[in-house]
């Protein structure tokens, strides 16, 4: 994370390939339409470096495309311990991303572990399927949830924002 004044969100999944790099991507987009792009730090990881330096799946790419969501630029990086220090939340996209990261929270992590999907209301499991062995189908459908769960976590940074705002002043 780059500024230390921003508010910082980590994405987690396995490789960094399909679900975290597009929640990235839309959240980016979303912060940006609402001006609060320069507030927040967003990044992906994977748990696994199986894909490291790779940019994500060609299908994730393509159904990000066509909602408006640019993708590219992004590279998959692996999960480092310096990331429960430098983000605020750490956004697991399943239980078992879930159990590693709390598996390797430090007991002082300033980041906070969450589901992804954790400040949508009646989420069910609070779980992003995974789409990377199935068909474009599959990748659809992980952005319709992902969508929905960004738009869901952005009123709450955005609150968050608005509480940590002193009182009188605007943000710059």
């Amino acid at each position: 994370m780059t500024d230390p004044k921003a508010f910082g969100v980590l994405f987690v999944c396995t490789g960094n390939i399909c679900r975290s790099p597009s929640a990235e991507g839309i959240l980016r987009a979303m912060a940006r339409k609402r001006g609060l792009d320069r507030l927040l730090a967003i990044d992906s990881c994977g748990t696994y470096g199986y894909h490291v330096g790779e940019p994500p799946d060609e299908r994730a790419i393509e159904a990000a495309g066509r909602r408006g969501y640019d993708l590219s630029g992004l590279q998959a990086r692996k999960l480092e311990s310096a990331d429960f220090q430098e983000f605020d939340y750490i956004l697991a996209m399943d239980g078992g991303h879930l159990e590693q990261l709390r598996h390797y929270q430090p007991a002082d992590a300033r980041a906070q572990v969450h589901m992804m999907m954790a400040f949508t209301p009646g989420s069910g499991s609070g779980q992003v399927a995974d789409p990377y062995y199935g068909n474009d189908r599959g990748f659809e459908a992980m952005f319709d949830q992902l969508e929905v769960g960004c738009l869901a976590l952005l009123d709450h940074l955005e609150e968050r924002l608005q509480q940590d705002r002193p009182a009188g002043r605007e943000q710059a």
